[in-house]
């Protein structure tokens, strides 16, 4: 995994304002903004089922040094990738880029606060630098748009809280970068508490912060070095599939969301879906709602054993009911299982690549990163990526 992961914040400003200076010459009363990523911890595919999900913020995320300018015009540049260049466009011409994809994040945010009466007047010069790994399922294109919209509120003086800015992050995702996500990334970067997880219920979008307590614990993130892509992949039409499953159900239960139902509601109507692809969808949606909840409780009660057993369920039902893994992802979690030291492991994200997540002892760390590693490399041809997480705070002007 990229090695910028353990670089302080301190270190990672100075470089991003070095980049901008270098590009586009003195920061002067610009500033340096900061937006986590995020990992999901127990509850996937289930924010855009009215459904319950248990993220958390991390210490790692996107950097992004920008100075306002007097004109309309716009300059991007990526010191991820910097043999792309500098990308320029302007307000009057908010259309999504093809070259420069990672462009549209901030593009989509300009363009939704303009549609929501907060319009930006004169462009600007922006210089991202991040420490998530690109296309891992670590949120990278959340902490993008959530970056963009915690600077444009500094810089254009609009008022707007950080559960405003989720919501329209997420708009800018589904409707300028066609990704029809649930509203989990944006808020989990957008609300993120150090050393807290946030038990949401995407319904009604209330919120509990969790301490995360491990004792002798910690998070692993295990990357497939998969680049996982949402768009083109079958994202959109899992949640098609959803969305034809709740239809069905209505007919028979008066319900607005998969969400609402109890496992033993489901299996009373779960005939009522024509399809048995999408009622099997709809059954990791609903199990995984109310996995989740459990999950939470024995947290909550210290019960880390239990809750680890309930991540390997949940890693199941994503692979088996919802087919979003694939062979990268299950041949980590398979692996970890079979570790002693392991608590629990499961996929995080919304799969066909990207990252497991693992509870996994301290004094096993070492052991843990040898065999799942040697295993991953043996069956699929190439390593895997570990790394230890911290579980971080929210956006910040640096």
């Amino acid at each position: 995994m990229s090695k910028l992961t353990n670089v302080s914040p301190q270190r990672m400003k100075e470089r991003v304002t070095a980049g901008f200076e270098q590009n586009f010459g003195p920061l002067g009363d610009g500033h340096v903004y900061f937006a986590p990523g995020r990992v999901n911890l127990i509850g996937e595919h289930t924010d855009y089922n009215g459904g319950h999900v248990f993220p958390c913020a991390l210490t790692i995320g996107t950097y992004a040094a920008v100075r306002r300018r007097t004109d309309r015009n716009m300059r991007f540049f990526s010191m991820n990738f910097p043999r792309n260049g500098i990308y320029e466009s302007t307000l009057d011409q908010l259309f999504p880029s093809n070259r420069f994809g990672w462009t549209n994040y901030p593009k989509g945010v300009v363009k939704v606060f303009g549609d929501h009466g907060f319009p930006v007047e004169t462009g600007f010069d922006m210089v991202i630098f991040g420490n998530i790994p690109n296309g891992s399922g670590l949120s990278s294109s959340a902490a993008l748009e959530v970056v963009t919209a915690v600077m444009l509120c500094d810089q254009y003086g609009f008022d707007l809280d950080m559960e405003e800015i989720a919501l329209l992050c997420q708009e800018a995702e589904n409707t300028y970068n066609g990704m029809n996500c649930g509203i989990m990334d944006q808020f989990t970067v957008a609300m993120g508490r150090e050393d807290h997880a946030i038990f949401l219920d995407t319904a009604t979008l209330e919120h509990e912060y969790v301490p995360i307590r491990l004792k002798d614990a910690s998070i692993i993130i295990a990357n497939t070095n998969k680049k996982h892509h949402l768009k083109d992949s079958a994202y959109n039409d899992r949640r098609r599939e959803c969305e034809q499953a709740l239809e069905d159900l209505a007919k028979v239960v008066r319900i607005q969301s998969l969400g609402e139902l109890s496992c033993e509601e489901f299996e009373e109507y779960k005939d009522a879906i024509r399809d048995p692809v999408c009622r099997r969808r709809a059954k990791h949606a609903v199990y995984e709602n109310q996995r989740t909840i459990e999950a939470v409780r024995l947290l909550k009660k210290g019960k880390l054993g239990a809750f680890g057993r309930l991540m390997k369920e949940a890693h199941l039902s994503v692979s088996r009911d919802f087919e979003v893994t694939g062979e990268e992802l299950d041949t980590l979690a398979e692996a970890a299982w079979r570790v002693p030291g392991c608590i629990g492991s499961r996929m995080t994200g919304g799969g066909f690549g990207g990252c497991t997540v693992s509870i996994v002892r301290n004094d096993s760390i070492p052991e843990f990163m040898g065999r799942v590693g040697r295993t991953y490399r043996k069956k699929i041809g190439y390593q895997a990526d570990f790394y230890t997480v911290k579980i971080g705070g929210g956006p910040q002007i640096l």
